[in-house]
């Protein structure tokens, strides 16, 4: 029977929390139900929710009765538990959906852009990406739209560009929507640590922001550089998977049958 190798690779990201004032975890309790506990296990939110989010920004995501609304650290019901679905806070606002429609509310709960796109996703470095009527656009924090797209998928900001798809390849855009590096890929995904992943050919590398190909397209696959994994990215080899570092030596030799990670809290 052949052996099947796996790495798994844990990044204890309790400290982390802790340092951002996450001291509220949540908990299940033993009536199915959701709530919080501080560090020392005491519950400081009763477990009366059906769901809940650990905290961002202040606030945290609870969902009762299919609802979804907002509490503060004492328990406080900030924004009632009335949307149909809901995203955690980000840059002081969060997505929100309401009849089949998305747009934003501040911490006091009030509208800050209407109810009216198709889709949309959670500001990011200035940004929130929405589409409407097939059609997508960055919006700011006023709802004013900064950036409208010509493109046919669009993704997040991530390190002052975003990943954009036309006519089936990808490239990137700046904050401008000027086309930075030209939608030629078969495949990318967004920068982090600098480097994006990208597929030339049926071969995947990496590129830096002036889209200069800094890891040459060699591998089966490749994930993005992850800032938890003390910046390694795993790659696929002849069918086979390691980890690499940014200047694309092999920390961890390419020779396992499958690899992967998990974010391991302490605290939980």
């Amino acid at each position: 029977m052949k052996t099947r190798f796996f790495i798994l690779l844990i990044a204890f990201v309790s400290i982390e929390n802790y340092c951002k004032g996450q001291d509220l975890e949540p908990v299940e309790g033993i009536n199915g139900k959701h709530g919080f506990i501080d560090k020392t296990g005491k519950e400081i939110i009763s477990c009366k929710y059906d769901n809940v989010r650990p905290f961002s920004e202040g606030l945290a995501l609870v969902r009762l009765k299919d609802k979804y609304g907002f509490i503060d650290q004492t328990g406080n019901e900030i924004i009632s538990c009335k949307y149909d679905a809901a995203w955690s806070f980000s840059e002081g606002f969060a997505l929100v959906k309401m009849a089949g429609k998305y747009g934003f509310v501040d911490k006091t709960g009030k509208e800050i852009v209407l109810y009216k796109y198709d889709s949309a996703w959670p500001f990011s470095e200035g940004f929130a990406l929405v589409k409407l009527n097939g059609n997508y656009d960055f919006i700011d924090k006023s709802g004013n739209a900064i950036i409208s797209c010509k493109y046919d998928g669009a993704w997040s900001f991530s390190e002052g560009l975003a990943l954009v798809r036309l006519n089936g390849k990808y490239g990137f855009i700046d904050q401008t929507g000027n086309e930075s590096i030209p939608c030629k890929y078969g495949g990318a995904w967004m920068f982090s640590g600098g480097l994006a992943p990208v597929e030339w050919n049926g071969k995947w590398g990496f590129i830096s922001k002036t889209g200069k190909e800094i890891i040459s397209c060699k591998y089966d696959y490749a994930n993005g550089f992850n800032e938890h994994l003390e910046g390694l990215a795993l790659v696929k080899l002849n069918g086979k998977y390691g980890f690499i570092n940014k200047t694309g030596n092999e920390i961890i030799p390419c020779k396992y049958d499958a690899a992967g990670f998990f974010l391991k809290d302490l605290n939980r």
